[in-house]
């Protein structure tokens, strides 16, 4: 029985010194980098039930996307513990500079996309241009187009499209980055070059350049749903 015990105490003891350990980001096993150029950092975040990160630290402000409902307990370093509830494609946006772990508490695995912006110190010392929209709702051609809010400048809105729905013809000016909420099946037809096609996973991220004008479609069988950031 001893030795049992002693087992389970050095278990313990492992454990937390696992949990407790900080490290960067791009050092915590749960998040990989799935793109990075001089915007933003993208991490696809997977952590199974029952699991935790280590402890790690958010050197940039960030938007989250949760791919599925999840409840976490959150441990932001120097607060209480927070159990949070999130919905399927929930987004929001947080302020960096803090560590912090996660510990997956529900039956299912806890997924998420992590956005760094890359640009949020510059932002902050030189207010970027005003978007003509920060808050707004539009109805599309078999869909919607929510814009969520604005921060560091970058414009971030949710777009549900049902099949053969579409968002018309636009100029885009500024570059974006796409993350799919479930799996998308588009056609994105731009002026003078023609149409190509937008076919990614839930969880997938794909950068779109800017300087262009194109309609989108869903060419697939289900509904569509992504969350778009927009940079000038």
């Amino acid at each position: 029985m001893r030795r049992v015990f002693a087992a389970l105490l050095l278990a313990t003891a492992f454990l937390a010194a696992q949990t407790s350990r900080k490290v960067e980001i791009t050092a915590e096993p749960a998040h990989h980098l799935a793109l990075e150029n001089p915007y933003v950092r993208v991490f696809e975040v997977e952590v199974p039930p029952g699991g935790a990160t280590l402890v790690h630290y958010h050197r940039h402000d960030y938007v989250s996307v949760n791919l599925g409902p999840a409840e976490l307990l959150n441990q932001v370093e120097g607060k209480p513990a927070a159990t949070l509830r999130l919905a399927d494609g929930q987004t929001a946006f947080t302020e960096g500079n803090f560590a912090h772990s996660v510990r997956d508490l529900g039956a299912t695995s806890f997924r998420n996309v992590t956005i760094e912006l890359l640009e949020d110190e510059r932002a902050r010392q030189s207010p970027p241009p005003k978007w003509d929209e920060e808050r707004a709702l539009h109805i599309l051609e078999g869909g919607t187009e929510h814009i969520m809010f604005v921060k560091d400048g970058v414009r971030v809105s949710e777009t549900d499209l049902q099949p053969g729905g579409m968002i018309p013809k636009h100029h885009q000016a500024g570059p974006q980055l796409l993350v799919a909420v479930t799996d998308l099946d588009l056609e994105n037809s731009v002026a003078g070059k023609g149409i190509s096609p937008i076919r990614l996973k839930a969880g997938d991220v794909r950068w779109l350049p800017g300087r262009l004008t194109h309609a989108v479609m869903n060419v697939g069988k289900q509904q569509a749903r992504f969350i778009t950031l927009e940079f000038h």
